[in-house]
């Protein structure tokens, strides 16, 4: 059988983990704000802007993306990158109501 060498993340003890985690929220919060107008709205709205997350449990704070919000943004309007660069587009059918649309890049 042939083994392979673990990555170092995978050797990462539990603090490395919570540090790359918040580390990588950290960035995500600060992105939706800085590109995405739903978003700067919804952290405004409730008084919270991504320099607020200095720790993981600080995500509660963050409001919640609902299907509420995914088809009052219909069909682009949470897009945070430019279409140019999402690799997928996914949409749901809409039988229960408007369509929701997201993608991954």
């Amino acid at each position: 059988m042939t083994s392979f060498p673990l990555e170092p993340i995978e050797k990462a003890s539990i603090d490395e983990l919570r540090g790359l985690q918040l580390k990588r929220l950290q960035a995500t919060l600060r992105h939706a704000y800085a590109n995405s107008p739903v978003y700067r709205r919804k952290f405004d709205q409730v008084g919270v802007h991504p320099d607020d997350c200095r720790a993981l449990a600080d995500l509660a704070r963050f409001p919640f993306t609902t299907k509420k919000d995914l088809r009052d943004s219909y069909p682009f309007g949470m897009f945070a990158v430019p279409r140019a660069q999402c690799a997928r587009i996914h949409a749901s059918s809409g039988t229960t109501g408007k369509p929701t649309w997201w993608a991954t890049r």
